[in-house]
């Protein structure tokens, strides 16, 4: 089995599913699969990957891993309980090879069920796709290789702390890992070797194991949801950020800030939620535009920014981590997740997997995101009026 625990996940899928539980747990959804990587044909690893989740379906949590979760301080008891009750539905995943899905992977997967029992599936499902691809399709990776790979970035990192920079960076890279193993030896190696800058992992089970700190809050699902469970799709953001609120009470406080567009976001980011939310999450777009346009932001909404956190997370390497650290150093707080150049570096060409939902209650939602290639919906209607709703209120809100 790749995946031997439920708790090796992203926490923001645990975070999420709280929310859920307490909030929505009536909400229907749908997710699709799609590789970004050009040129690709999974056809041939749907078989395994089926026999993957076949025993994924068979897990549940174990106790020392409910206990862990309890002496978390934003998860709730009622949860913890739910949680021990809990096994993914295998009839609410389908596999299909030769699918004919948009990226032309020959791999179309599918799942659909509510949303509060499928939320599970996204992080393990992506972890496996991976490492069956690359134990399958490709050649063993050279081990040695990539430690040399990651004792060169520890020791980029080493010489940010001599010149006082203060980088500080999470591991962001469990769902396209080259493999389980190979992610536990490098958190492990970024542990002992950088204890003032590896701030810990979104995997909850490696955190558990390694006494690391688990790292996350929300994903673009949440806010993607909202567009159909708010009252208005106009209103969609403040939907997800109020009932995120409301759920953490101001724990958790980091906010996605890119499912519709970063000036989008800003229009809906007002006082209020700039004074509540501890910062918020780069994930498309030109990094040192959206920073400038978080710190503007800030001043006008009467907030030091200096106070606000500025975490990014789009595709990052080390030395493009450490130019942005440096350029927005005493102005804004920075941190860093990285995900593929950690966890896959050590492959030739690892994958560019994703998992997003399509539908929710029966209706389209979409990703608009910075970046064209992140773009995600599966019915182009709902998508340019989504733009054209948000392209209107950017105007207002700009006084147009």
């Amino acid at each position: 089995m790749i995946i031997e625990s439920l708790l090796d996940t992203d926490l923001y899928k645990l975070t999420m599913m709280q929310g859920v539980l307490h909030q929505f747990p009536w909400a229907e959804v749908e997710y699709r699969f799609k590789c970004r990587t050009p040129d690709v044909d999974l056809s041939s690893i749907a078989g395994e990957v089926e026999r993957e989740i076949d025993a994924l379906c068979s897990l549940r949590f174990q106790r020392d891993e409910l206990d862990y979760l309890r002496k978390l301080r934003f998860i709730k008891e009622d949860f913890v309980q739910f949680l021990r009750l809990f096994q993914l539905n295998r009839e609410f995943i389908r596999i299909e090879r030769g699918g004919q899905n948009e990226d032309k992977t020959g791999l179309d997967l599918i799942i659909k069920g509510p949303w509060l029992h499928t939320i599970l599936f996204e992080v393990p499902l992506l972890a496996i796709i991976s490492e069956v691809y690359f134990q399958k399709m490709r050649q063993p990776a050279d081990l040695e290789l990539g430690r040399k790979k990651l004792s060169k970035k520890i020791e980029q990192v080493r010489e940010t702390t001599e010149e006082g920079l203060g980088l500080v960076f999470s591991d962001f890279g469990t769902r396209r890992r080259y493999s389980r193993d190979w992610q536990g030896e490098l958190l492990q190696t970024l542990k002992n070797s950088l204890p003032d800058n590896f701030r810990g992992t979104s995997n909850v089970y490696f955190a558990k194991e390694f006494n690391l700190t688990p790292i996350g809050t929300m994903a673009h699902e949440w806010l993607m949801a909202a567009q159909s469970l708010g009252p208005k799709l106009l209103y969609s953001q403040k939907f997800a950020l109020e009932h995120w609120a409301q759920e953490y009470r101001g724990d958790l406080g980091i906010a996605l800030s890119d499912v519709v567009g970063f000036d989008a976001f800003l229009s809906d980011f007002d006082m209020y939620f700039a004074k509540l939310f501890d910062g918020c999450r780069h994930d498309s777009g030109d990094p040192f535009e959206w920073g400038e346009k978080l710190i503007a932001h800030y001043k006008t909404q009467r907030v030091d920014p200096a106070s606000k956190a500025a975490v990014f997370s789009d595709g990052l390497t080390f030395p493009r981590a450490i130019e942005i650290a440096r350029y927005f150093k005493g102005r804004i707080k920075t941190s860093f997740g990285i995900g593929t150049n950690l966890t896959n570096d050590i492959s030739d060409n690892a994958l560019q997997l994703v998992i997003k939902m399509t539908r929710c209650q029966g209706t389209p939602v979409a990703k608009i995101s910075d970046s064209p290639g992140k773009q995600m919906c599966r019915n182009q209607g709902f998508l340019e009026y989504l733009k054209s709703v948000f392209a209107k209120k950017i105007q207002q809100s700009k006084g147009g």
